[in-house]
């Protein structure tokens, strides 16, 4: 089954790029669609399994994964490696590796603090930089870290919001220092999307997820794909003149997220984009 994508065939032909979290979720569908276009795959993730499953369904022997927990300097190092010992290239690096547990901030430990910090800002740091250093800086590239949507705070979820503020933080920096060797830094923040991250949340947080289209402008959850698709464009020559921006992808959230005055109308006029052919609808939201 191939990959639906909008964009041409070839597009990313004789480009080595890397996937952070693609055993699953929406690095897997970015891994599919990249595949898709031609490119040449490194995934990395904490799960060698995951990992395995994801380059079989690929069915390209030549696609590398690599285990790693990103979290840790001399794992990250470990990892860019293996990518140049196989690959000889790195032209794309897509940090999409994360993770976050709802909690109030009275609520959340040291540990659990830390876990999320490493997670979601400082795993973006150090892969962000050992690939510059081992190989963009030389010879360009081209980043898309994928973050959260922080600036109105993160009630239940600091934790994740402080990362993600961070993040965000180290994208609009790395744009400007790292501009002239010609790399591109950009963001893409995506609003609820039905992806298979969602069955990891607590039973507390069920409602939340399905009732949260109401508040959407769209009125929908987003598809993997309507992310992979964005996170395509930034790597794509499409956007070389894009750099330290932040794409929002929520089907109007942030824009409507604190509105007391108007309420969107019930309606069923947006219709989705998926073009993954092994999605399956996570089980909270069937």
């Amino acid at each position: 089954m191939t990959y639906n994508s909008i964009f041409k065939p070839g597009l990313f032909a004789r480009q080595t790029i890397v996937v952070t979290g693609g055993g699953s979720g929406i690095g897997r569908c970015t891994a599919h669609e990249l595949k898709a276009l031609g490119a040449r795959l490194a995934l990395v993730g904490r799960t060698p399994e995951k990992l395995a499953q994801v380059k079989e369904e690929l069915g390209d022997p030549d696609t590398f994964t690599f285990a790693a927990d990103l979290r840790e300097e001399a794992e990250v190092k470990a990892a860019v490696d293996g990518v140049l010992e196989w690959g000889g290239r790195i032209d794309g690096l897509v940090n999409n590796a994360g993770g976050q547990f709802p909690a109030p901030l009275k609520d959340i430990s040291l540990n659990g603090w830390n876990a999320v910090i490493r997670n979601n800002m400082t795993a973006t740091f150090l892969m962000s930089k050992e690939v510059y250093l081992r190989w963009m800086e030389a010879n360009g590239g081209a980043i898309v870290n994928v973050g959260a949507d922080f600036e109105l705070g993160m009630p239940g979820m600091g934790h994740n919001g402080a990362a993600r503020a961070g993040q965000a933080n180290i994208t609009l920096t790395a744009s400007v220092e790292w501009a002239h060797s010609g790399v591109r830094v950009n963001s893409v923040i995506p609003g609820f999307i039905a992806s298979s991250g969602l069955d990891r949340y607590p039973e507390r947080a069920h409602d939340v997820l399905r009732n949260v289209k109401g508040k959407v402008p769209l009125k929908r959850h987003g598809t993997e794909s309507e992310i992979a698709g964005a996170i395509v464009y930034l790597l794509s020559p499409a956007a070389a003149y894009v750099t330290g921006i932040s794409l929002r992808v929520d089907g109007g959230l942030h824009n409507n997220a604190k509105s007391n005055f108007y309420e969107v109308p019930d309606h069923d006029r947006s219709t989705p984009f998926n073009g993954f052919p092994l999605y399956r609808t996570p089980k909270v939201l069937e």
